[in-house]
């Protein structure tokens, strides 16, 4: 049950079957700015803002041809790809099961099965000038554990991109706080002109979310494997 606060709030009140932390997230729901702008303009979800305002500081949508979008659940990004880049095929791929989007090829598998690269490239039907990737691993509570997991699918989603990607080509990838590791820091160093990490204002202030951004691949043949 919820209740108007003369702040213009919107104050949780605990239910019987509620816990006191399911009430704090619902309460952080009801009162996030992008949640309610996200209902107001259509979107799946906030996170969709994190790509917007990335696409601002690092010009990463505009007149691109093929996008894959890695951990696309429930849709966000690759609505903001369909609009920024209407003229792209866009493919995601989840382990989630994704509500149909007019313009996007939705794959529900695992990204990590030895297939899966093969296919994305199959339904994108060309290579890709764009792979983002908002895809994080269950958290276990453990936080050095939660980062390896997750460091793991940032790094399964560069060797994609460094193997797909156009020349010219941009990667994105989400990753936790401290950034990317120094292994992999340097991989896309010799692989990408640019290579900067960025915490977009939708990112909540509590999170440890930042994202890596790999701008300028420089093509299989320049790179120094």
């Amino acid at each position: 049950m919820t209740r108007g606060t003369g702040a213009g709030r919107t104050r949780v009140k605990t239910a019987r079957n509620r816990s006191a932390q399911s009430t704090r997230w619902l309460a952080r729901q009801l009162n996030d700015p992008y949640v309610k702008k996200a209902k107001a303009e259509g979107y799946r979800s906030r996170a969709a803002y994190k790509l917007i305002e990335l696409d601002e500081k690092f010009g990463l949508l505009r007149g691109r041809k093929a996008i894959v979008d890695l951990g696309v659940a429930p849709g966000g990004w690759a609505q903001v790809a369909r609009k920024l880049a209407p003229h792209a095929a866009v493919v995601g791929i989840d382990l989630l099961p994704v509500e149909p989007l007019a313009g996007v090829v939705l794959l529900e598998m695992d990204f990590m099965l030895d297939e899966a690269p093969d296919r994305l490239i199959a339904e994108l039907g060309r290579a890709p000038d764009l792979v983002v990737s908002d895809m994080a691993a269950n958290t276990v509570g453990h936080a050095q554990t939660d980062h390896l997991r997750t460091m793991g699918l940032v790094e399964a989603a560069a060797d994609f991109a460094i193997r797909t990607l156009v020349p010219g080509g941009d990667f994105v990838a989400k990753v936790f706080a401290g950034g990317t590791d120094t292994n992999l820091l340097a991989i896309l160093k010799r692989n990408f002109t640019t290579v900067k990490h960025a915490k977009p204002p939708a990112s909540r202030k509590g999170s440890v979310e930042w994202y890596v951004v790999a701008q300028g691949f420089k093509g299989r043949g320049e790179s120094e494997d």
